[in-house]
């Protein structure tokens, strides 16, 4: 195995100021897609210029983590696929360790790292283990166990696709490893409410509670994802009156929680993005 055995995609929205540090952890040899959710061809001739072993696809709009990951996995045609936000750098022997646990179980579907730097159980453990789940800013996958192409769910937006995919795959009898020697550092979102910040955090909310719906729905059944969702609803009822009675603008974030689960739980599509312009 070597580096030309693996493409990389990661998925983009408005990532500009996050995504050249992921990208100069990623070694050159490495065949790269970017996914971005616009129609920004400046930011995709800036990244094809300055990346020789870059292609990136624009996808005409914000269609959501999933459906734009489905279509840049499509797009691989390499042994093995890594899924990685654009929030995330690539540590040391990162790649190697990946490709060493895939020799050792060549039966795998999917491989996790690691928690990141940032969590102080990654010190804990040194082996590999079989689980249930991984988490989704880093996501080695085994293309020859997706002959169909039937990668993430594209129902979902933002959220819980990572979590539906380990139990599809899982479903299907499916191999699903966390390294503890692979190191992918992920810094995560940052809520700062101004700006463009607080429109995404209203998007981040809407779409947390109507995915945590659908995922229990879709796997649980109806009665079941009502029993998850009714205490989060009635705990975003009270810290929306909270924080509206401190005149708190956070008041807004658990409307938006509220108005996701009103979608989920009536059947609509997820639906909600944010208006950023």
């Amino acid at each position: 195995m070597n580096n030309k055995d693996l493409t990389i995609v990661i998925t983009t929205y408005r990532s500009e100021k996050k995504i050249f540090s992921c990208l100069n952890s990623i070694d050159k040899q490495i065949k790269i897609i970017v996914v971005e959710n616009s129609n920004n061809s400046s930011f995709k001739n800036n990244l094809e210029g300055k990346y020789k072993n870059l292609n990136c696809i624009l996808m005409g709009g914000n269609h959501g983590y999933a459906k734009s990951n489905n279509a840049g996995l499509s797009q691989v045609k390499t042994k093995y696929a890594l899924v990685l936000n654009p929030d995330t750098i690539i540590e040391e022997n990162a790649i190697e360790n990946f490709f060493s646990t895939a020799s050792k179980k060549p039966d795998f579907t999917l491989i996790g790292p690691g928690y990141d730097n940032n969590n102080k159980e990654s010190n804990q453990q040194k082996n590999i283990l079989d689980v249930k789940n991984i988490k989704g800013h880093a996501i080695f996958i085994n293309m020859a166990k997706f002959v169909n192409k039937n990668f993430f769910d594209e129902n979902y937006f933002l959220y819980f696709e990572d979590i539906d995919l380990c139990r599809k795959v899982k479903n299907e009898n499916g191999k699903i490893f966390q390294d503890f020697n692979i190191k992918i550092t992920h810094f995560g979102a940052e809520s700062v409410y101004t700006g463009s910040e607080f429109q995404l955090e209203k998007n981040r909310n809407w779409h947390w509670m109507w995915s945590t719906f659908y995922y229990h729905r879709k796997n649980f059944g109806y009665l079941f994802a009502l029993l998850v969702i009714i205490p989060k609803f009635f705990s975003a009822i009270l810290k929306l009156i909270f924080h509206s009675i401190i005149l708190s603008k956070k008041k807004t974030i658990y409307l938006f929680r509220i108005k996701g689960i009103i979608n989920g739980v009536f059947g609509k599509e997820s639906w909600y993005r944010p208006s950023l312009d």
